[in-house]
């Protein structure tokens, strides 16, 4: 058996009870107990009567239980009340991946237990449940999963763009007002932007000539090399040249994501964030869940710069507006996965 103790646990998108495309790999930070459950009968029971026997050891921010159904019926008829999350796997995609499969491919009903860093703590046939829910239930703070507090690995990069071209960019939103930002998403391998509640940002393209080269200078000249020195990447291409804005207005933020995931985002490599008026807000810091509960904020002008694999969310602006610029950064081989997935983007949700 491959799935041990340590092994990163496989993502997978799957219908939930309200989502079709429930994206599993974007929840983290949280230790998850998975119950891989038979159809209906006295072993789903006993198993369900154990969760529900710890209903209060559950909460959102530490401990969280989802149960894979084989049947679409069984999800319909659930409830979604915390601790109860359910999500359906009737074509059995999602139990080969985490190996509750017998040797003739069979489901095995069996729980899997994930730390807060989406690794495997340990796999147990379903009759194994009283031990695993006592051992679960006694799991400390799960920021503290790995000992001391783990830090995100991000690059922190102040004094990137100085204080006068920070004010023109907000400029340039200002004077533009900016207009909802999509997320991306993949169906049937395309890629589309949509808009809905899980981001609420509105975009401004920069579109001044000048101020984009004075822009594309600072970031070639004084974030580049420390993309080198702390990465070993060569940064080549740059995608976009935006200015995003935050309002506490509307409560702005970006829920927990990556930024690859799709054919068309593919060949992005690097994120970056360029705070622009870091000083006038309150909320709106970038989390990394899967290495704990610190946030991450550059002054004004600094920029922090991280992998687009890593799960991360802009936490909500509660107070002021935040204005940010975020290009992505990538390679000659990244240019090259992105010409070759051109034909992947449709103009429209249909």
């Amino acid at each position: 058996m491959s799935l041990v103790e340590g092994t990163p646990a496989p993502h997978f998108t799957a219908p939930s009870k309200f989502n079709p495309g429930f994206a599993f790999g974007n929840i983290a930070g949280r230790y998850i107990l998975l119950a891989f459950l038979p159809y209906p009968g006295p072993e789903r029971d006993a198993a369900l009567a154990l969760v529900e026997s710890q209903r209060a050891r559950f909460n959102d921010n530490e401990k969280l239980f989802f149960g894979v159904l084989p049947d679409r019926a069984s999800l319909e008829a659930a409830i979604e009340d915390p601790p109860w999350r359910w999500l359906l796997d009737e074509a059995g995609e999602v139990r080969r991946l985490y190996e509750a499969v017998d040797e003739t491919g069979e489901l095995a009903p069996c729980w899997v237990v994930l730390d807060p860093s989406r690794r495997v703590l340990g796999t147990a046939p379903l009759a194994r449940g009283p031990y695993v829910l006592a051992n679960f239930v006694k799991f400390g703070p799960a920021d503290l999963h790995a000992g001391p507090p783990m830090h995100a690995p991000v690059l922190m990069a102040p004094r990137i763009l100085e204080p006068s071209i920070c004010r023109q960019l907000i400029e340039v939103y200002r004077q533009d007002g900016g207009e909802p930002s999509g997320v991306m998403r993949a169906r049937n391998g395309k890629t589309y932007a949509a808009l809905d509640d899980f981001k609420m940002r509105r975009d401004a393209v920069i579109e001044d000539e000048a101020l984009l080269r004075e822009v594309r200078a600072r970031i070639r000249l004084r974030l580049l090399p420390e993309i080198e020195k702390a990465f070993g990447f060569t940064v080549t291409r740059i995608e976009r040249y935006i200015v995003a804005c935050y309002s506490a207005n509307e409560g702005g933020y970006f829920r927990p994501h990556r930024d690859n995931t799709t054919p068309g985002t593919a060949h992005r490599k690097f994120a970056c964030s360029i705070n622009l008026n870091a000083e006038e807000f309150e909320g709106g810091d970038l989390c990394f869940p899967e290495y704990g509960l610190r946030t991450y904020r550059p002054p004004t002008g600094g920029a922090v710069v991280f992998s687009c694999s890593l799960l991360h969310e802009a936490t909500p602006v509660t107070k002021g507006v935040r204005y940010a610029t975020l290009p992505f950064l990538f390679d000659e081989d990244g240019e090259r996965i992105r010409q070759a997935n051109l034909e992947s983007f449709e103009t429209a949700e249909s």
